[in-house]
């Protein structure tokens, strides 16, 4: 295979993602020596999918130094929450895990000697509705509550307005509950990105759509 990525080809295009791919693998190996040499977690993990990826995330935070890293942005994932049918208990479940998970997370962070950098927060694509499906379910929606975790944090606080539980109220823009939200994706990541080191000038380069909120973060 290495060979294969050094093979001359005479496609710029194929010798472009062959580069790439090499870059890959070396960054691999040297990720997992770093990893080798960093020692367990005294930390405990639940077993569950999302708990496996978070304590990945702390294995590699605790070896940073070894990698030369001083910030870092890691992406984990956790699906099950497109609840069309039976959405009661398998909510209940899916948050379950969640919390579960990210407890475990803020522990290691403590026991890294991390508490204070480095923040955790959710992101999710839409929401639901209010109004069930006839699964015993609800379907797509748009407005919905994120997780922020972190002693970075100013304090344990709710941002944004509740929205009037009622349909066709005014916070229902479809009549099915579909709740209008008070603070855009943009708003919420600019803060964050404001934390993590992007300074304001370049926000609006980032966000595109951060300048048609009068209040950017």
């Amino acid at each position: 295979f290495q060979q294969l990525l050094t093979f001359d080809s005479g496609m710029s295009l194929i010798q472009a993602a062959n580069r790439h791919m090499a870059d890959g693998i070396a960054a691999g190996k040297e990720l997992n020596a770093a990893l080798n040499s960093g020692g367990a977690l005294q930390t405990v993990f639940p077993n569950s999918g999302l708990a496996s990826q978070l304590e990945q995330v702390a294995k590699v935070l605790k070896v940073r130094g070894a990698l030369g890293m001083s910030r870092q942005i890691f992406f984990t994932s956790m699906g099950g929450f497109d609840t069309h049918s039976n959405q009661l208990p398998s909510h209940a479940a899916l948050l379950a895990e969640l919390g579960n998970a990210m407890a475990a997370f803020d522990n290691a962070i403590r026991e890294l000697g991390l508490d204070g950098k480095v923040v955790t927060f959710t992101e999710s694509e839409f929401g639901r509705t209010c109004q069930p499906s006839t699964g015993v379910g609800s379907d797509h929606a748009w407005g919905s509550h994120q997780i922020v975790m972190g002693s970075a944090l100013r304090s344990a606080d709710v941002y944004g307005t509740f929205p009037l539980l009622d349909l066709d109220g005014p916070d229902d823009v479809t009549g099915r509950g579909v709740w209008l939200p008070t603070a855009s994706l943009d708003q919420y990541a600019a803060t964050l990105a404001s934390w993590y080191g992007v300074p304001d000038g370049s926000l609006a380069t980032v966000f595109l759509n951060l300048p048609n909120f009068a209040q950017p973060k």
